[in-house]
């Protein structure tokens, strides 16, 4: 039997045993080594159990593979034994969006605006084999499962970076083009908005500026950003952004700006604000609520890009993993906190903001005792 921590009501969750699946030849067993916690699974855990029924929530793990069909291993390129990072898309391979690299949108894994789809770390246990969330001791390698090779010398919680950093690359760098010389602003401190402050750094941006609260938990998260590479820090609750913008910039302002904040939709109309003529603006944190009084005119009179954010793709994780295995960054003051299976509960709350202090990217390890 195998261990596994199941979300089986709204923010309930209980540690549950299974059986070992049968490994049919097209698919495998990965051996979890951590699962990080991602920001989205906060929400997941305080709606969907309810909704979905019960499901084991985690989908940024890596681990080795203990077992694998020989199919599998053809398709994969893999071998039991080898280190990886699983993604949590399940495409179908073969349709416009996976063949064009933008897999994240297949209808197939689409668990976002489509209803009975299967995902890591959304699909309920009701649904064979159960094993699809991170939180547990095995995890399911579905056929379409999209893996990525570790280098031994990366520890596992630091491996567990491979996604959230693999967001910030897409968001910053592959869909935001930021350039040599360029201004970033990027509103929130949280996980993702530092891991746009490493691709905005490695891309070669000129000014980076970050913003955050002058709480006990963004202050600490500021002082990161600046190891990471960030120019600027801004706490908006002491200082007007547009002005402290306008000043750095000599009235410039940003080439580009990432909205990773998760409270209300005021950040997406300072985006806006923030852009110059021209400037491109990305929003990545979910509001969960309509954005009043709009101003859509100033998306055409300023000629402004505003494109919506989820996810990563192939390449950015490939490139969060080259970052992380290169020690370039002191990445391991990002990784705060470890859990136990019979602490997810604690962890989850912890990540929504209700639980331990000074959380940034936390990790569950189902092995710890």
């Amino acid at each position: 039997m195998l261990k596994a921590a199941v979300s089986v009501d709204f923010g309930l969750t209980e540690v549950r045993e299974f059986d070992f699946p049968e490994i049919p030849a097209d698919a495998g067993l990965l051996k979890v080594e951590k699962s990080g916690i991602c920001g989205s699974d906060w929400p997941y855990y305080q709606k969907y159990p309810g909704k979905l029924g019960p499901l084991i929530l985690g989908h940024e793990a890596v681990g080795h593979i203990d077992r694998l069909g020989r199919d599998a291993a053809r398709r994969f390129g893999l071998k039991e034994g080898d280190r990886v990072a699983m993604e949590e898309y399940l495409p179908c391979g073969h349709c416009e969006y996976c063949r064009s690299a933008d897999f994240r949108l297949c209808n197939d894994t689409d668990t976002l605006n489509l209803e009975g789809k299967v995902r890591y770390g959304s699909t309920p246990v009701s649904v064979a084999p159960s094993l699809w969330g991170g939180y547990s001791q095995y995890q399911y390698l579905h056929p379409n499962a999209v893996l990525h090779r570790v280098p031994a010398h990366v520890t596992d919680t630091l491996a567990t970076l491979a996604l959230p950093l693999g967001n910030g690359i897409e968001w910053a760098y592959l869909q935001g083009g930021v350039r040599i010389g360029e201004t970033v602003v990027i509103q929130g401190p949280g996980q993702q908005g530092l891991a746009c402050v490493i691709a905005a750094k490695e891309a070669g941006a000129a000014c980076i500026i970050i913003s955050g609260l002058s709480t006990e938990a963004d202050t600490r998260r500021l002082t990161l950003a600046k190891k990471f590479g960030a120019t600027h820090t801004l706490q908006a609750d002491k200082v007007d952004i547009l002005e402290a913008v306008n000043e750095i910039t000599h009235g410039r302002m940003a080439d580009l700006v990432i909205d990773c904040a998760s409270g209300g939709p005021g950040t997406i109309k300072s985006a806006i604000q923030l852009a110059r003529k021209r400037g491109r603006i990305m929003i990545g944190g979910r509001k969960f609520r309509t954005i009043p009084e709009f101003e859509s005119d100033l998306l055409i009179t300023r000629f402004l890009t505003l494109r919506g954010m989820r996810g990563h793709s192939y390449e950015s994780v490939e490139m969060a993993i080259q970052i992380i295995a290169s020690g370039k960054y002191p990445l391991d003051e990002m990784c705060t906190h470890v859990f136990r299976l019979e602490e997810v509960d604690q962890a989850l709350h912890t990540v929504g903001g209700k639980g331990l202090p000074g959380a940034i990217h936390c990790a569950v390890d189902p092995w710890r005792s």
